[in-house]
Protein backbone atom coordinates (compact mmCIF):
# COMPACT_ATOMS: atom_id res chain seq x y z
CA UNK A 1 0.00 0.00 0.00
CA UNK A 2 2.86 2.45 0.73
CA UNK A 3 4.47 1.75 -2.29
CA UNK A 4 0.79 2.88 -4.17
CA UNK A 5 0.56 5.97 -2.03
CA UNK A 6 4.17 6.91 -3.33
CA UNK A 7 3.48 6.24 -7.07
CA UNK A 8 0.77 8.42 -6.97
CA UNK A 9 1.97 11.19 -5.18
CA UNK A 10 4.92 11.36 -7.73
CA UNK A 11 2.33 10.75 -10.57
CA UNK A 12 0.26 14.04 -9.50
CA UNK A 13 3.44 16.40 -8.58
CA UNK A 14 4.38 15.94 -12.51
CA UNK A 15 0.62 16.43 -13.46
CA UNK A 16 0.56 19.58 -11.42
CA UNK A 17 3.98 21.18 -12.06
CA UNK A 18 5.24 19.54 -15.39
CA UNK A 19 1.85 18.49 -17.23
CA UNK A 20 2.80 20.46 -20.86
CA UNK A 21 6.45 18.77 -20.35
CA UNK A 22 5.21 15.68 -19.71
CA UNK A 23 2.75 15.32 -22.51
CA UNK A 24 5.36 16.32 -25.40
CA UNK A 25 7.66 13.52 -23.97
CA UNK A 26 7.46 10.50 -25.75
CA UNK A 27 6.96 7.25 -23.51
CA UNK A 28 9.75 4.79 -22.31
CA UNK A 29 10.34 1.58 -23.44
CA UNK A 30 6.93 2.35 -26.29
CA UNK A 31 7.48 1.87 -29.65
CA UNK A 32 5.24 3.23 -31.91
CA UNK A 33 3.79 1.83 -35.24
CA UNK A 34 5.47 4.15 -37.15
CA UNK A 35 8.93 3.61 -35.42
CA UNK A 36 8.88 0.24 -36.74
CA UNK A 37 9.04 1.39 -40.50
CA UNK A 38 12.82 2.12 -40.67
CA UNK A 39 14.44 -0.51 -43.06
CA UNK A 40 16.44 -1.91 -39.75
CA UNK A 41 13.05 -2.38 -37.72
CA UNK A 42 11.42 -3.88 -41.26
CA UNK A 43 14.10 -6.36 -41.17
CA UNK A 44 13.22 -7.49 -37.65
CA UNK A 45 9.47 -7.35 -38.57
CA UNK A 46 10.57 -10.45 -41.13
CA UNK A 47 12.35 -12.29 -38.94
CA UNK A 48 9.56 -11.81 -36.53
CA UNK A 49 7.34 -13.63 -39.34
CA UNK A 50 9.55 -16.39 -39.45
CA UNK A 51 10.08 -17.40 -36.23
CA UNK A 52 6.08 -18.05 -36.45
CA UNK A 53 7.43 -21.22 -38.27
CA UNK A 54 8.74 -22.92 -34.61
CA UNK A 55 6.47 -21.18 -32.30
CA UNK A 56 4.82 -24.58 -31.15
CA UNK A 57 3.90 -25.76 -28.22
CA UNK A 58 3.55 -29.50 -26.93
CA UNK A 59 0.07 -29.84 -28.47
CA UNK A 60 0.67 -28.56 -32.10
CA UNK A 61 3.19 -29.01 -34.75
CA UNK A 62 4.43 -28.08 -38.13
CA UNK A 63 4.21 -31.61 -39.09
CA UNK A 64 0.61 -32.30 -38.36
CA UNK A 65 1.18 -35.73 -36.96
CA UNK A 66 -1.83 -35.18 -34.94
CA UNK A 67 -3.92 -34.74 -37.50
CA UNK A 68 -2.46 -36.11 -40.38
CA UNK A 69 -1.05 -39.33 -38.95
CA UNK A 70 -3.45 -40.16 -36.29
CA UNK A 71 -6.00 -39.64 -38.27
CA UNK A 72 -5.00 -41.74 -41.02
CA UNK A 73 -4.43 -45.35 -39.80
CA UNK A 74 -0.72 -45.60 -39.83
CA UNK A 75 -0.29 -44.16 -35.92
CA UNK A 76 -2.15 -44.08 -32.45
CA UNK A 77 -2.50 -41.51 -30.69
CA UNK A 78 -0.53 -43.32 -27.62
CA UNK A 79 0.05 -41.73 -24.28
CA UNK A 80 -0.83 -42.90 -21.27
CA UNK A 81 -4.05 -43.89 -22.15
CA UNK A 82 -7.44 -43.12 -23.59
CA UNK A 83 -7.49 -40.38 -21.75
CA UNK A 84 -4.19 -38.66 -21.79
CA UNK A 85 -4.65 -35.60 -23.83
CA UNK A 86 -8.68 -36.65 -25.25
CA UNK A 87 -8.66 -33.91 -28.35
CA UNK A 88 -6.31 -36.42 -30.24
CA UNK A 89 -8.36 -39.70 -29.21
CA UNK A 90 -11.35 -37.69 -30.63
CA UNK A 91 -9.34 -37.49 -33.62
CA UNK A 92 -8.27 -41.20 -34.24
CA UNK A 93 -11.55 -42.77 -33.90
CA UNK A 94 -13.60 -40.02 -35.25
CA UNK A 95 -16.67 -40.30 -33.50
CA UNK A 96 -16.47 -38.67 -30.52
CA UNK A 97 -14.57 -35.42 -32.47
CA UNK A 98 -17.06 -31.85 -32.15
CA UNK A 99 -16.42 -28.56 -32.93
CA UNK A 100 -15.14 -27.56 -29.55
CA UNK A 101 -12.02 -29.90 -29.13
CA UNK A 102 -9.70 -27.93 -28.37
CA UNK A 103 -7.01 -29.10 -30.62
CA UNK A 104 -8.95 -27.53 -33.56
CA UNK A 105 -8.91 -24.46 -32.01
CA UNK A 106 -5.50 -24.19 -31.09
CA UNK A 107 -4.05 -25.12 -34.56
CA UNK A 108 -6.59 -22.52 -35.76
CA UNK A 109 -5.13 -20.01 -33.40
CA UNK A 110 -1.42 -20.84 -33.67
CA UNK A 111 -1.75 -21.04 -37.64
CA UNK A 112 -3.91 -17.10 -37.66
CA UNK A 113 -0.88 -15.35 -35.13
CA UNK A 114 1.30 -17.00 -38.02
CA UNK A 115 -0.75 -15.51 -40.61
CA UNK A 116 -1.20 -11.86 -38.94
CA UNK A 117 2.96 -11.71 -38.71
CA UNK A 118 3.27 -11.93 -42.05
CA UNK A 119 0.61 -9.52 -43.00
CA UNK A 120 2.34 -6.72 -40.50
CA UNK A 121 5.33 -7.16 -41.87
CA UNK A 122 4.72 -7.36 -45.40
CA UNK A 123 2.30 -4.27 -44.57
CA UNK A 124 5.45 -2.55 -43.98
CA UNK A 125 7.47 -3.96 -46.79
CA UNK A 126 4.87 -3.09 -49.41
CA UNK A 127 5.41 0.69 -47.94
CA UNK A 128 8.96 1.27 -47.90
CA UNK A 129 10.93 2.69 -50.60
CA UNK A 130 13.71 0.55 -52.30
CA UNK A 131 15.73 3.48 -52.29
CA UNK A 132 16.10 2.94 -48.92
CA UNK A 133 15.60 -0.56 -48.49
CA UNK A 134 16.62 -2.53 -51.31
CA UNK A 135 15.68 -5.96 -50.35
CA UNK A 136 12.20 -5.06 -50.28
CA UNK A 137 10.84 -7.26 -53.47
CA UNK A 138 12.92 -10.18 -52.06
CA UNK A 139 11.40 -10.04 -48.98
CA UNK A 140 7.69 -9.57 -49.99
CA UNK A 141 8.27 -12.66 -51.95
CA UNK A 142 9.84 -14.42 -48.76
CA UNK A 143 6.63 -13.69 -46.78
CA UNK A 144 4.16 -14.63 -49.38
CA UNK A 145 5.74 -18.08 -49.65
CA UNK A 146 5.68 -18.22 -45.61
CA UNK A 147 1.69 -16.53 -45.91
CA UNK A 148 0.84 -19.51 -48.62
CA UNK A 149 2.49 -21.85 -46.08
CA UNK A 150 -0.01 -21.46 -43.29
CA UNK A 151 -2.78 -21.24 -45.22
CA UNK A 152 -1.97 -24.04 -47.33
CA UNK A 153 -2.07 -25.85 -43.54
CA UNK A 154 -5.55 -24.29 -42.90
CA UNK A 155 -7.15 -25.10 -46.44
CA UNK A 156 -5.96 -28.88 -46.18
CA UNK A 157 -7.38 -29.30 -42.11
CA UNK A 158 -10.17 -26.90 -42.41
CA UNK A 159 -11.17 -26.55 -45.73
CA UNK A 160 -13.14 -23.30 -45.62
CA UNK A 161 -11.03 -20.40 -43.82
CA UNK A 162 -11.39 -16.48 -44.13
CA UNK A 163 -8.60 -15.34 -46.27
CA UNK A 164 -7.05 -11.95 -44.80
CA UNK A 165 -4.06 -10.42 -46.50
CA UNK A 166 -2.08 -7.28 -45.66
CA UNK A 167 -4.52 -4.99 -47.61
CA UNK A 168 -6.89 -5.69 -44.86
CA UNK A 169 -7.56 -3.47 -41.73
CA UNK A 170 -7.14 -5.30 -38.63
CA UNK A 171 -10.60 -3.32 -37.55
CA UNK A 172 -12.31 -4.94 -40.70
CA UNK A 173 -11.41 -8.53 -39.70
CA UNK A 174 -14.23 -9.26 -38.26
CA UNK A 175 -16.07 -8.73 -41.68
CA UNK A 176 -14.58 -11.81 -43.42
CA UNK A 177 -16.79 -14.73 -43.70
CA UNK A 178 -15.11 -17.71 -44.36
CA UNK A 179 -17.13 -18.30 -47.38
CA UNK A 180 -16.16 -15.33 -48.74
CA UNK A 181 -14.20 -17.58 -51.75
CA UNK A 182 -14.75 -20.49 -52.90
CA UNK A 183 -12.87 -24.10 -52.31
CA UNK A 184 -11.19 -23.55 -55.30
CA UNK A 185 -10.65 -19.72 -55.36
CA UNK A 186 -8.55 -19.95 -51.96
CA UNK A 187 -5.93 -22.54 -53.67
CA UNK A 188 -5.87 -19.82 -56.04
CA UNK A 189 -4.87 -17.41 -53.69
CA UNK A 190 -2.43 -19.90 -52.04
CA UNK A 191 -1.03 -20.46 -55.66
CA UNK A 192 -0.48 -16.47 -56.43
CA UNK A 193 1.68 -16.13 -53.39
CA UNK A 194 3.80 -18.89 -54.64
CA UNK A 195 3.80 -17.68 -57.96
CA UNK A 196 5.04 -14.22 -57.11
CA UNK A 197 7.43 -15.64 -54.98
CA UNK A 198 8.67 -18.04 -57.48
CA UNK A 199 9.28 -15.12 -60.01
CA UNK A 200 11.12 -13.03 -57.44
CA UNK A 201 13.22 -15.18 -54.90
CA UNK A 202 17.02 -15.74 -55.96
CA UNK A 203 18.55 -19.16 -56.66
CA UNK A 204 20.27 -19.48 -53.43
CA UNK A 205 19.39 -17.49 -50.42
CA UNK A 206 22.41 -17.61 -47.99
CA UNK A 207 20.32 -17.91 -44.57
CA UNK A 208 19.47 -21.40 -45.18
CA UNK A 209 15.75 -20.77 -43.78
CA UNK A 210 14.72 -18.38 -46.30
CA UNK A 211 12.94 -20.30 -49.53
CA UNK A 212 14.38 -19.57 -52.52
CA UNK A 213 12.74 -19.65 -55.87
CA UNK A 214 13.06 -23.71 -56.65
CA UNK A 215 11.35 -23.91 -52.95
CA UNK A 216 8.74 -21.83 -54.36
CA UNK A 217 8.02 -23.77 -57.22
CA UNK A 218 8.05 -27.06 -55.13
CA UNK A 219 5.25 -25.19 -53.16
CA UNK A 220 3.38 -24.22 -56.07
CA UNK A 221 3.59 -27.71 -57.31
CA UNK A 222 2.04 -29.46 -54.14
CA UNK A 223 -0.73 -26.54 -54.25
CA UNK A 224 -1.60 -27.06 -57.91
CA UNK A 225 -1.77 -30.85 -57.40
CA UNK A 226 -4.17 -30.59 -54.22
CA UNK A 227 -6.28 -28.12 -56.27
CA UNK A 228 -6.32 -30.34 -59.34
CA UNK A 229 -8.49 -32.86 -57.28
CA UNK A 230 -11.89 -30.87 -57.35
CA UNK A 231 -13.99 -31.46 -55.09
CA UNK A 232 -17.79 -30.74 -54.39
CA UNK A 233 -19.53 -29.33 -50.85
CA UNK A 234 -19.64 -33.24 -49.32
CA UNK A 235 -15.97 -32.84 -50.24
CA UNK A 236 -16.00 -35.70 -52.84
CA UNK A 237 -13.77 -35.65 -55.46
CA UNK A 238 -15.82 -34.90 -58.55
CA UNK A 239 -12.73 -34.79 -61.23
CA UNK A 240 -9.02 -33.98 -61.99
CA UNK A 241 -7.95 -30.66 -63.66
CA UNK A 242 -5.61 -31.92 -66.55
CA UNK A 243 -4.07 -28.37 -66.82
CA UNK A 244 -3.27 -28.34 -63.04
CA UNK A 245 -1.92 -31.78 -63.63
CA UNK A 246 0.57 -30.26 -66.84
CA UNK A 247 1.55 -27.40 -64.69
CA UNK A 248 2.69 -29.53 -61.64
CA UNK A 249 4.30 -32.16 -64.03
CA UNK A 250 6.37 -28.93 -66.06
CA UNK A 251 7.09 -27.68 -62.61
CA UNK A 252 8.57 -30.89 -61.13
CA UNK A 253 10.67 -31.27 -64.19
CA UNK A 254 12.13 -27.88 -63.89
CA UNK A 255 13.00 -28.91 -60.34
CA UNK A 256 14.05 -32.40 -61.42
CA UNK A 257 17.32 -29.92 -63.42
CA UNK A 258 18.15 -27.71 -59.44
CA UNK A 259 20.71 -29.14 -57.34
CA UNK A 260 18.56 -31.25 -55.15
CA UNK A 261 19.10 -35.22 -55.13
CA UNK A 262 18.01 -38.03 -52.92
CA UNK A 263 20.43 -38.87 -50.06
CA UNK A 264 22.05 -42.11 -51.08
CA UNK A 265 20.90 -43.48 -47.46
CA UNK A 266 16.98 -42.76 -46.36
CA UNK A 267 18.26 -42.58 -43.04
CA UNK A 268 20.03 -39.57 -43.30
CA UNK A 269 16.74 -36.95 -44.24
CA UNK A 270 16.22 -37.93 -40.00
CA UNK A 271 19.57 -37.09 -38.56
CA UNK A 272 20.92 -34.06 -37.36
CA UNK A 273 23.82 -33.99 -38.91
CA UNK A 274 22.95 -34.08 -42.38
CA UNK A 275 19.85 -31.38 -42.31
CA UNK A 276 20.15 -28.46 -44.99
CA UNK A 277 21.25 -31.64 -47.24
CA UNK A 278 21.12 -32.48 -51.13
CA UNK A 279 16.99 -33.19 -50.49
CA UNK A 280 15.91 -30.77 -48.28
CA UNK A 281 13.62 -28.23 -50.36
CA UNK A 282 12.36 -26.34 -47.22
CA UNK A 283 12.71 -26.91 -43.84
CA UNK A 284 11.95 -25.25 -40.32
CA UNK A 285 14.96 -24.38 -38.79
CA UNK A 286 15.38 -25.16 -34.93
CA UNK A 287 18.70 -24.23 -33.23
CA UNK A 288 20.56 -25.18 -30.46
CA UNK A 289 22.70 -22.93 -28.10
CA UNK A 290 22.11 -20.07 -29.96
CA UNK A 291 22.92 -17.23 -27.81
CA UNK A 292 19.00 -16.46 -26.59
CA UNK A 293 18.13 -18.09 -23.11
CA UNK A 294 16.03 -21.16 -24.03
CA UNK A 295 16.99 -21.65 -27.75
CA UNK A 296 14.97 -22.66 -30.14
CA UNK A 297 13.65 -26.21 -30.20
CA UNK A 298 11.09 -28.14 -31.78
CA UNK A 299 8.51 -28.23 -29.62
CA UNK A 300 6.31 -30.05 -31.47
CA UNK A 301 7.51 -33.28 -31.54
CA UNK A 302 7.99 -33.17 -27.61
CA UNK A 303 5.59 -35.47 -26.29
CA UNK A 304 6.86 -38.52 -28.95
CA UNK A 305 9.85 -38.91 -26.93
CA UNK A 306 9.97 -42.40 -25.62
CA UNK A 307 10.46 -43.36 -22.12
CA UNK A 308 13.97 -44.71 -21.15
CA UNK A 309 15.76 -43.12 -18.83
CA UNK A 310 17.95 -41.12 -21.83
CA UNK A 311 14.70 -39.35 -22.69
CA UNK A 312 11.51 -39.95 -20.22
CA UNK A 313 8.01 -38.17 -21.79
CA UNK A 314 5.83 -38.99 -23.24
CA UNK A 315 4.65 -41.78 -25.69
CA UNK A 316 2.60 -40.32 -28.00
CA UNK A 317 2.33 -41.11 -31.94
CA UNK A 318 2.72 -44.82 -31.55
CA UNK A 319 2.74 -46.58 -34.89
CA UNK A 320 -0.19 -48.85 -35.70
CA UNK A 321 0.03 -52.60 -36.36
CA UNK A 322 -1.46 -52.40 -40.00
CA UNK A 323 1.65 -49.52 -40.83
CA UNK A 324 4.10 -51.99 -39.72
CA UNK A 325 2.50 -54.56 -42.11
CA UNK A 326 2.38 -52.13 -44.82
CA UNK A 327 6.58 -52.60 -44.93
CA UNK A 328 6.23 -56.18 -45.70
CA UNK A 329 7.52 -57.31 -49.42
CA UNK A 330 6.44 -60.51 -51.20
CA UNK A 331 8.95 -63.03 -53.25
CA UNK A 332 9.27 -60.63 -55.94
CA UNK A 333 10.70 -57.66 -53.92
CA UNK A 334 7.50 -55.51 -54.15
CA UNK A 335 4.69 -54.36 -51.79
CA UNK A 336 1.93 -56.96 -50.93
CA UNK A 337 -1.01 -54.89 -51.65
CA UNK A 338 -3.92 -56.24 -50.61
CA UNK A 339 -2.42 -58.87 -48.98
CA UNK A 340 -0.44 -56.94 -46.80
CA UNK A 341 -2.41 -56.90 -43.59
CA UNK A 342 -3.32 -60.70 -43.67
CA UNK A 343 -0.56 -61.93 -41.54
CA UNK A 344 1.71 -59.41 -38.95
CA UNK A 345 4.82 -59.20 -38.26
CA UNK A 346 5.15 -58.24 -34.38
CA UNK A 347 8.64 -59.28 -32.55
CA UNK A 348 11.39 -61.44 -32.82
CA UNK A 349 11.98 -64.07 -35.26
CA UNK A 350 8.82 -62.69 -37.34
CA UNK A 351 11.82 -59.95 -38.57
CA UNK A 352 13.81 -62.64 -39.99
CA UNK A 353 11.22 -64.88 -41.39
CA UNK A 354 9.39 -62.45 -43.12
CA UNK A 355 10.93 -59.57 -45.79
CA UNK A 356 10.43 -55.86 -45.35
CA UNK A 357 11.18 -52.73 -47.36
CA UNK A 358 14.20 -51.26 -45.38
CA UNK A 359 12.26 -48.08 -44.54
CA UNK A 360 10.41 -50.27 -42.15
CA UNK A 361 14.02 -49.94 -39.52
CA UNK A 362 14.12 -46.36 -40.92
CA UNK A 363 10.74 -45.37 -39.34
CA UNK A 364 9.76 -47.35 -36.87
CA UNK A 365 11.06 -48.51 -33.51
CA UNK A 366 10.77 -52.17 -32.58
CA UNK A 367 11.29 -54.09 -29.18
CA UNK A 368 14.80 -55.89 -29.93
CA UNK A 369 15.51 -53.97 -32.85
CA UNK A 370 18.98 -51.22 -32.60
CA UNK A 371 17.04 -47.68 -31.95
CA UNK A 372 17.97 -45.04 -34.69
CA UNK A 373 21.14 -46.72 -35.52
CA UNK A 374 22.50 -47.46 -32.59
CA UNK A 375 23.55 -51.21 -32.71
CA UNK A 376 24.01 -51.53 -28.66
CA UNK A 377 21.23 -49.47 -28.03
CA UNK A 378 18.05 -51.65 -28.28
CA UNK A 379 14.82 -50.11 -28.25
CA UNK A 380 12.52 -52.26 -25.81
CA UNK A 381 9.13 -52.56 -24.64
CA UNK A 382 9.37 -50.53 -21.53
CA UNK A 383 10.17 -47.67 -23.30
CA UNK A 384 6.54 -47.64 -24.76
CA UNK A 385 3.96 -46.04 -21.91
CA UNK A 386 0.64 -47.98 -22.66
CA UNK A 387 2.04 -51.58 -25.01
CA UNK A 388 -1.13 -53.23 -23.70
CA UNK A 389 -3.29 -50.04 -25.40
CA UNK A 390 -1.30 -48.89 -28.12
CA UNK A 391 1.28 -51.46 -28.81
CA UNK A 392 5.42 -51.51 -27.78
CA UNK A 393 6.33 -49.42 -30.65
CA UNK A 394 7.42 -45.78 -31.52
CA UNK A 395 7.93 -43.30 -33.97
CA UNK A 396 11.38 -42.60 -34.97
CA UNK A 397 12.02 -39.75 -37.71
CA UNK A 398 11.01 -36.54 -34.94
CA UNK A 399 13.48 -38.49 -32.88
CA UNK A 400 17.63 -38.33 -32.32
CA UNK A 401 19.78 -41.00 -31.25
CA UNK A 402 20.77 -41.30 -27.31
CA UNK A 403 23.36 -38.58 -27.06
CA UNK A 404 22.81 -36.62 -29.79
CA UNK A 405 23.96 -33.14 -29.46
CA UNK A 406 21.03 -31.85 -30.79
CA UNK A 407 18.95 -33.33 -27.89
CA UNK A 408 17.48 -31.12 -24.60
CA UNK A 409 15.32 -31.96 -22.03
CA UNK A 410 12.77 -29.21 -21.50
CA UNK A 411 11.22 -30.35 -18.55
CA UNK A 412 8.59 -32.22 -18.27
CA UNK A 413 9.09 -32.71 -22.40
CA UNK A 414 11.72 -33.62 -24.38
CA UNK A 415 12.91 -32.30 -27.68
CA UNK A 416 15.57 -31.47 -30.06
CA UNK A 417 16.79 -28.69 -32.82
CA UNK A 418 16.84 -30.77 -35.80
CA UNK A 419 15.44 -29.52 -38.36
CA UNK A 420 11.48 -30.46 -39.70
CA UNK A 421 11.41 -30.71 -43.81
CA UNK A 422 8.40 -29.61 -45.06
CA UNK A 423 9.36 -30.03 -48.16
CA UNK A 424 12.02 -32.84 -49.65
CA UNK A 425 13.33 -33.94 -53.03
CA UNK A 426 11.53 -37.19 -52.97
CA UNK A 427 8.32 -35.20 -52.70
CA UNK A 428 9.22 -33.70 -55.73
CA UNK A 429 9.99 -36.98 -57.24
CA UNK A 430 6.43 -38.54 -56.05
CA UNK A 431 4.27 -35.33 -57.34
CA UNK A 432 5.66 -35.49 -60.68
CA UNK A 433 4.79 -39.31 -61.30
CA UNK A 434 1.31 -39.13 -59.56
CA UNK A 435 0.69 -35.91 -61.95
CA UNK A 436 2.43 -38.25 -65.08
CA UNK A 437 -0.33 -41.03 -63.74
CA UNK A 438 -3.26 -39.12 -63.63
CA UNK A 439 -2.24 -37.82 -66.85
CA UNK A 440 -2.62 -41.69 -68.41
CA UNK A 441 1.33 -41.19 -69.34
CA UNK A 442 2.25 -43.64 -66.42
CA UNK A 443 5.59 -45.21 -68.61
CA UNK A 444 6.88 -41.87 -67.70
CA UNK A 445 6.29 -42.22 -64.01
CA UNK A 446 7.93 -45.39 -63.79
CA UNK A 447 11.57 -44.66 -63.38
CA UNK A 448 10.49 -41.66 -61.22
CA UNK A 449 8.86 -44.41 -58.99
CA UNK A 450 12.03 -46.47 -59.13
CA UNK A 451 14.19 -44.04 -58.40
CA UNK A 452 12.17 -43.82 -54.78
CA UNK A 453 12.41 -47.35 -54.22
CA UNK A 454 16.23 -47.98 -55.61
CA UNK A 455 16.95 -45.43 -52.77
CA UNK A 456 15.25 -47.22 -50.16
CA UNK A 457 16.66 -50.85 -50.53
CA UNK A 458 20.01 -49.57 -50.79
CA UNK A 459 19.26 -47.90 -47.30
CA UNK A 460 20.70 -50.55 -45.43
CA UNK A 461 23.99 -49.84 -44.24
CA UNK A 462 22.71 -47.81 -40.89
CA UNK A 463 20.34 -51.31 -40.25
CA UNK A 464 22.95 -52.76 -38.69
CA UNK A 465 23.14 -55.24 -35.39
CA UNK A 466 26.14 -55.54 -33.19
CA UNK A 467 27.29 -58.64 -35.10
CA UNK A 468 27.26 -56.72 -37.97
CA UNK A 469 23.95 -58.78 -39.64
CA UNK A 470 20.66 -56.94 -40.66
CA UNK A 471 18.34 -56.13 -38.11
CA UNK A 472 15.46 -57.39 -40.47
CA UNK A 473 15.51 -59.43 -43.54
CA UNK A 474 15.14 -56.53 -46.24
CA UNK A 475 14.13 -57.77 -49.69
CA UNK A 476 13.16 -54.90 -52.00
CA UNK A 477 13.09 -54.78 -55.81
CA UNK A 478 11.77 -52.01 -58.42
CA UNK A 479 8.65 -52.12 -61.04
CA UNK A 480 10.11 -54.11 -63.66
CA UNK A 481 7.12 -54.57 -66.47
CA UNK A 482 6.81 -58.18 -67.66
CA UNK A 483 8.85 -59.36 -64.83
CA UNK A 484 7.07 -58.68 -61.61
CA UNK A 485 4.39 -56.30 -62.91
CA UNK A 486 1.90 -55.18 -65.84
CA UNK A 487 2.33 -51.67 -65.50
CA UNK A 488 -1.09 -50.37 -66.48
CA UNK A 489 -2.47 -46.89 -65.00
CA UNK A 490 -4.41 -48.28 -62.43
CA UNK A 491 -1.51 -50.23 -61.19
CA UNK A 492 0.76 -47.42 -61.06
CA UNK A 493 -1.87 -45.31 -59.05
CA UNK A 494 -1.47 -47.93 -56.51
CA UNK A 495 2.14 -48.05 -56.81
CA UNK A 496 2.60 -44.74 -56.42
CA UNK A 497 -0.05 -44.44 -53.62
CA UNK A 498 1.57 -47.04 -51.94
CA UNK A 499 5.16 -45.38 -52.56
CA UNK A 500 3.94 -42.62 -50.81
CA UNK A 501 2.46 -44.13 -47.95
CA UNK A 502 6.08 -45.85 -47.17
CA UNK A 503 8.36 -43.03 -48.30
CA UNK A 504 6.82 -40.47 -46.05
CA UNK A 505 5.42 -42.59 -42.84
CA UNK A 506 4.81 -41.00 -39.62
CA UNK A 507 5.66 -37.44 -41.18
CA UNK A 508 1.71 -36.37 -41.64
CA UNK A 509 1.00 -35.99 -44.73
CA UNK A 510 -0.94 -39.68 -45.28
CA UNK A 511 -4.62 -38.25 -44.40
CA UNK A 512 -4.39 -35.38 -46.61
CA UNK A 513 -3.27 -37.83 -49.51
CA UNK A 514 -6.45 -40.22 -48.66
CA UNK A 515 -8.83 -36.60 -48.91
CA UNK A 516 -7.30 -35.76 -52.06
CA UNK A 517 -7.67 -39.05 -53.92
CA UNK A 518 -11.31 -39.10 -52.68
CA UNK A 519 -10.48 -42.61 -50.90
CA UNK A 520 -10.67 -41.80 -46.77
CA UNK A 521 -13.92 -43.16 -46.05
CA UNK A 522 -13.69 -46.42 -47.87
CA UNK A 523 -9.62 -46.80 -46.57
CA UNK A 524 -10.19 -46.14 -42.99
CA UNK A 525 -13.36 -47.93 -42.60
CA UNK A 526 -11.47 -50.85 -44.06
CA UNK A 527 -9.30 -49.92 -42.11
CA UNK A 528 -11.07 -49.89 -38.45
CA UNK A 529 -12.48 -52.88 -39.12
CA UNK A 530 -8.98 -54.70 -38.93
CA UNK A 531 -7.22 -52.87 -36.61
CA UNK A 532 -10.19 -52.96 -33.81
CA UNK A 533 -9.56 -56.71 -33.96
CA UNK A 534 -6.29 -55.82 -32.57
CA UNK A 535 -6.88 -52.37 -30.33
CA UNK A 536 -10.66 -53.44 -29.11
CA UNK A 537 -10.73 -49.21 -28.11
CA UNK A 538 -11.35 -49.12 -32.32
CA UNK A 539 -14.48 -51.04 -32.41
CA UNK A 540 -16.54 -48.06 -32.33
CA UNK A 541 -14.50 -45.76 -34.61
CA UNK A 542 -15.69 -44.61 -37.59
CA UNK A 543 -15.07 -42.37 -40.55
CA UNK A 544 -18.25 -40.35 -41.50
CA UNK A 545 -18.35 -39.65 -45.28
CA UNK A 546 -18.60 -36.17 -45.93
CA UNK A 547 -17.70 -34.97 -42.75
CA UNK A 548 -14.74 -35.96 -41.33
CA UNK A 549 -12.65 -35.32 -44.38
CA UNK A 550 -12.13 -31.68 -42.79
CA UNK A 551 -11.91 -30.89 -39.28
CA UNK A 552 -14.57 -28.65 -38.24
CA UNK A 553 -14.94 -24.82 -37.83
CA UNK A 554 -13.49 -24.68 -34.46
CA UNK A 555 -17.05 -23.79 -31.92
CA UNK A 556 -15.36 -20.90 -30.31
CA UNK A 557 -14.13 -18.92 -33.73
CA UNK A 558 -17.76 -19.21 -34.95
CA UNK A 559 -18.48 -17.88 -31.83
CA UNK A 560 -16.02 -15.21 -32.40
CA UNK A 561 -17.31 -14.23 -35.35
CA UNK A 562 -20.90 -13.94 -34.32
CA UNK A 563 -22.13 -16.37 -36.66
CA UNK A 564 -20.31 -15.19 -39.95
CA UNK A 565 -18.32 -18.36 -40.00
CA UNK A 566 -19.95 -20.99 -42.11
CA UNK A 567 -19.71 -24.75 -40.47
CA UNK A 568 -18.10 -27.56 -42.56
CA UNK A 569 -20.44 -30.20 -43.93
CA UNK A 570 -22.13 -32.32 -41.02
CA UNK A 571 -20.97 -30.46 -38.64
Amino acid sequence: MRNIFIITTAISAILLYGCQNFLEEAPQGVVSDSDLNTPENIEKMVISAYSALGNEAQVTSNSLWQMGSIRSGDAHKGGDGLGDYIAWHDYETFVTNRPDNESTNNMWIQWYIAVGRINDALRRVNQAEESAYPQKTGRQAELRFLRAHFYFMLKIVYKYIPYIDETIPKEQYETISNREYSSDELWTKIADDLRFSADNLPGSQTDRGRPDKFAAKAYLAKTLLYQAYTQDEQHQVTGIDQGKLNEVNNLCAELLGSNYSLFDDFGKNFLSQYENGVESVFAVQYSHDDGTPLGRFDMGHAVNFTMNPEFGCCGFHVPTQNMINAFKTGADGLPMFSDYDKTEAREGSDFQIQSFDPRLDHTIAIPGHPFKYAPDVIFERSWTRAPAIYGAYASMKELVPVGDPSFVKRHPYMSSSKNWAVIRFADILLWKAEALIELGRQEEALPLINRIRERALNSTAMLKRADGLPVSTYRADIYKPGVNCTWTQGFAREALRWERRLEFAMEGYRLFDLIRWGIAADYLNAYFAGESKRKPYLATASFQKGRDEYLPIPLNQVNYSKGLYVQNNKW
